[in-house]
């Protein structure tokens, strides 16, 4: 399977945060090609699908970058899903395990709202996992989910019967 284009902008980091991890540094990728990545992120979905999706939901922080660009590009809403401490009037949080370590995002109450959950890269799927159950249990309705980067290699992460698009993948 050849590897998207976009991908030769991406940076391989040698174990940061933690030893023994390979990250993906979006950062030159964003510097000279975003409005690529933007429409990439956006040809995930359809335009039915685009009709149907009321608000973009990132994950902090890199998710905003993609759940801001694309909330613009098709007028629609944009919701935080925070870490600890970042957001007042909060409604719920959740505890989550994550490659490295864990954490806890909270949100503030939804509406009913249909979204997309966007971050910029899914691993084990543990923060995907646990922002999903946070829109929902807050009142929001998870119609998909999508990241810039699947490592697909450390999960084969569905979330009620809904997988993850994107536009980069790493097998291994």
């Amino acid at each position: 399977m050849s590897q998207h284009p976009l991908a030769q902008y991406l940076a391989q980091v040698p174990d940061f945060p933690k030893p023994g991890i390979l990250f993906s540094d979006i950062s030159p990728l964003l510097k000279t090609r975003f409005n690529e990545t933007i429409d990439a992120m956006s040809e995930l979905f359809s335009q039915e699908e685009w009709a149907n999706i009321d608000c973009l939901a990132g994950i902090e922080s890199r998710g905003f970058i993609f759940a801001a660009a694309l909330a613009y590009k098709h007028n629609k809403g944009f919701i935080k899903v925070r870490k600890p401490g970042k957001l007042p009037n909060v409604h719920a949080s959740i505890e989550y395990g994550l490659e490295y370590g864990s954490d806890k995002l909270e949100m503030q109450k939804g509406d009913g709202s249909r979204i997309v959950l966007l971050d910029d890269l899914i691993a084990t799927g543990g923060s995907m996992g646990a922002a999903a159950q946070l829109c929902e249990q807050v009142g929001y309705e998870v119609i998909g989910m999508a990241c810039l980067i699947d490592l697909k290699a450390l999960n084969s992460f569905v979330y009620k019967d809904m997988a993850v698009r994107s536009v980069i993948q790493f097998h291994d």
